[in-house]
């Protein structure tokens, strides 16, 4: 089993990062290392990660700029990237680790929406699956990568949003980077509050004008004003 490093993004979602620390917990064998890279620079989250032998660094509120940071102190063998209110399933690891045995650089998991949902998630997670395999696995799906391999690619984009789209490109010149069929379940709390087609809709032409051109950070200011944190 090689030795993983997970790495997590945190700003102002202690009580979910406490649910995932806990269940990291449970896994075998342990992950080598659990790295939390804390924006918000909470006593909340320190106590967790006290709590959980996590290992804390405090970061500006970039979470490109955290990925980066939290990967710089990695040690492992692989770099497994979570946001703080992921849900893993219990057989992650091993998934990864057969992955990597069979020649993949990295990969990333099949997106799930965490219970409760609505119906329109049965629409939307094939979707999501499709536009993955001729696009791009945003950092919500666990992306995971070997070290040396995630810095030869040079590493997320220091930026607030679409940070995972430069290296996922960049990974996939130097080789296999796959999708597995373990899932990942993402909170659902966001397109309940928003509207399941609103916010699947905005999160769209996000996308759409940063592919013809537009900054990162423009578009993460209106991602938050209209979507939320």
């Amino acid at each position: 089993m090689p030795r993983f490093s997970i790495i997590i993004p945190c700003y102002r979602d202690e009580e979910k990062l406490a649910c995932l620390l806990a269940q990291l917990q449970q896994f075998s064998p342990m992950p080598c290392e659990m790295i939390v890279v804390d924006a918000a620079d909470s006593a909340r989250c320190a106590e967790i990660c006290v709590q959980f032998q996590a290992h804390r660094i405090v970061s500006e509120p970039c979470r490109g700029q955290q990925l980066r940071v939290g990967a710089a102190q990695a040690t492992g063998d692989i770099l497994w990237f979570l946001h703080a209110d992921a849900q893993l399933s219990m057989d992650a690891l091993t998934a990864m680790a057969n992955a990597i045995q069979h020649g993949a650089i990295g990969g990333y998991f099949r997106f799930r929406f965490a219970k409760p949902c609505a119906w329109p998630a049965w629409i939307l997670e094939p979707m999501i699956a499709l536009r993955c395999r001729f696009g791009v696995p945003y950092g919500d799906q666990g992306i995971f990568i070997k070290r040396l391999v995630y810095h030869q690619a040079g590493g997320h984009a220091p930026w607030p949003l679409f940070e995972e789209v430069p290296l996922v490109h960049a990974v996939r010149r130097l080789g296999k980077f796959l999708p597995l069929s373990e899932p990942i379940f993402v909170d659902s709390r966001r397109w309940q509050r928003d509207g399941w087609w609103r916010r699947t809709w905005h999160n769209r032409m996000l996308a759409l004008r940063f592919m013809c051109g537009a900054a990162p950070q423009k578009l993460a200011a209106r991602y938050h004003s209209k979507n939320g944190a």
